[in-house]
């Protein structure tokens, strides 16, 4: 295992950790961060695997929350209805992301131009979307009904395509909707946890007589780097949408899309 290949893997786990819960899509920023430093993984499975990481980083951060909720299930009819929320909202793309697992990996995740345009894309509307003076109808994750989950989980599927950004689709989704901007980002973490770990899972299978020894140990240094950056993600996120929103996240995806299409044109 070269040296250079844990540098690059120790930089795009912190590039995963810092981009996977802010609609800038951390699987555009990852492949085009391996694309230049001329990381490859059999059957692209770095990027969806270190997903791990930022999975615990969440885990961890709303252990008390989920810990309650699991615990009031038998007597709280609200915390039946946010669980029963969320899967349906994660059903969407779970039966698309198994249907369409080979082209996405195959194709879309092997185009970084597309990437590129998708994230630019992605900003404007991003843009267009927070200068909208929404009226919210839910402010409480807890409230949200399943037909608005599910309506959520349908805008998630937009992230199969590499640079649309999971969380920033169902961010999307959600203000749409009716959610106000706080709400909007904590049901993009929760929905983060079945739809990130089914990614892994099926990943993990289709590829798991493709992985060698190094492989797992390059994955698990970026597993564990995503973990610790993801972390000061997710505790700081929520307060600061609340302030500033989403633009400054919608200039950086116009401004990374831009830079990479230069660098594609004139690099290769």
């Amino acid at each position: 295992m070269a040296d250079q290949s844990i540098i690059s893997a120790l930089v795009l786990g912190l590039v995963e950790g810092l981009t996977e819960f802010i609609p800038v899509s951390s699987t555009a920023h990852v492949l085009l961060a391996g694309h230049f430093l001329g990381f490859k993984s059999p059957g692209d499975t770095f990027p969806v695997l270190i997903q791990l990481g930022a999975i615990l980083a969440i885990l961890l951060v709303y252990f008390r929350k989920l810990l309650e909720i699991a615990t009031s299930l038998p007597t709280s009819p609200t915390a039946r209805r946010f669980v029963l929320s969320v899967l349906i909202a994660f059903l969407p793309a779970a039966v698309i992301g198994a249907a369409l697992h080979g082209f996405i990996k195959s194709v879309l995740f092997e185009t970084p131009q597309l990437i590129c345009v998708v994230l630019i894309l992605g900003g404007i509307v991003l843009l267009v979307v927070d200068r909208i003076d929404f009226k919210p109808r839910y402010r409480n994750v807890m409230d949200y009904p399943p037909s608005l989950a599910f309506k959520i989980g349908l805008f998630q599927c937009l992230a199969m395509i590499p640079g649309t950004s999971r969380s920033g689709s169902t961010i999307v989704g959600a203000l749409l909707m009716g959610a106000d901007k706080r709400s909007a980002a904590e049901f993009s973490f929760f929905l983060a946890m079945p739809t990130m770990l089914g990614a892994f899972t099926l990943d993990l299978y289709k590829n798991r007589h493709a992985l060698n020894f190094d492989d797992g140990m390059l994955i698990v240094i970026g597993f564990a780097m995503a973990f610790v950056s993801a972390l000061f993600v997710v505790r700081s996120l929520l307060d600061f949408v609340s302030r500033r929103g989403y633009s400054i996240f919608a200039w950086w995806r116009i401004a990374v899309g831009i830079v990479g299409l230069v660098a594609l044109w004139t690099v290769g």
